[in-house]
């Protein structure tokens, strides 16, 4: 028998694998409502849904291999990355999934980000220039977008390539409209070196200093909760080191 490897556990979500089978356990049934319905509807590589049992969804295991992983070197090519672009503005122009986006409004973005702002300087986790740098930073990221139909989690980890070219897009429950520049900016984060190549395959004109907006957004609103589900977001190339590159 396949031995069982946990990929991800903490307390509202794990992910073991078994052979080429993925079990993926969630407290939120929402989410994996969302994840089924994304993957039927995306316009992209994804993988097959064996079967539904709540609270377990059984998905099969794509192939290839990812196009790298947070705080580490990414080995694919330059044409893998562009590859990923390509099929991300494919999504993008995708008719919008027929239910609300489950990320945060305008409103809430910005008491979310003031809160956790606050919550980093007040506690000591990170110096008060590096945060107000950041905070003003992100200000560019606050402004109405127009939907699209976004990931909403596009993790370096969540795109598989194989011959340059993408096998599969995985971990969609948090997919929905959303601001498209938010894909791009989780998906280079850490690695924005690969944005240039990203942008090749994406194929047209975006905001620059939006992403680099999200870059930061996107750091300074997830240390928190990084760190109370044994995350490290001090490891070396991750969301600290993310928010020190803009200094």
């Amino acid at each position: 028998m396949d031995e069982v490897e946990v990929v991800v556990a903490h307390s509202e979500r794990a992910t073991l694998r078994v052979g080429d089978v993925f079990l993926k356990v969630d407290a939120d049934q929402a989410r994996t409502a969302v994840e089924v319905a994304a993957m039927a509807l995306a316009p992209v590589p994804t993988p097959e849904v064996l079967w539904r049992n709540p609270p377990v969804l059984a998905i099969a295991a794509v192939p290839g291999r990812a196009l790298g992983s947070l705080g580490e070197p990414s080995t694919a090519s330059p044409a893998a990355w562009a590859a990923a672009g390509a099929a991300i503005r494919k999504l993008h122009e995708a008719p919008l999934p027929p239910w609300p986006g489950r990320g945060r409004g305008l409103d809430e973005l910005t008491a979310d980000l003031d809160r956790e702002c606050e919550w980093l300087v007040t506690n000591g986790v990170l110096p008060g220039d590096l945060v107000t740098r950041n905070r003003r930073v992100a200000e560019a990221a606050l402004r109405p977008w127009t939907p699209m139909f976004t990931h909403g989690d596009l993790q370096i980890t969540h795109i598989f390539v194989e011959d340059d070219q993408v096998t599969g897009i995985i971990d969609w429950s948090e997919a929905g409209p959303g601001d498209p520049l938010f894909d791009l900016a989780t998906l280079t984060l850490g690695h924005e070196e690969r944005l240039g190549d990203v942008l090749v395959g994406y194929g047209t004109d975006v905001d620059l200093d939006v992403i680099r907006a999200w870059w930061s957004l996107r750091s300074l609103l997830v240390i928190r909760w990084l760190s109370e589900h044994g995350f490290d977001p001090f490891a070396p190339g991750c969301e600290v080191d993310v928010l020190r590159s803009r200094m």
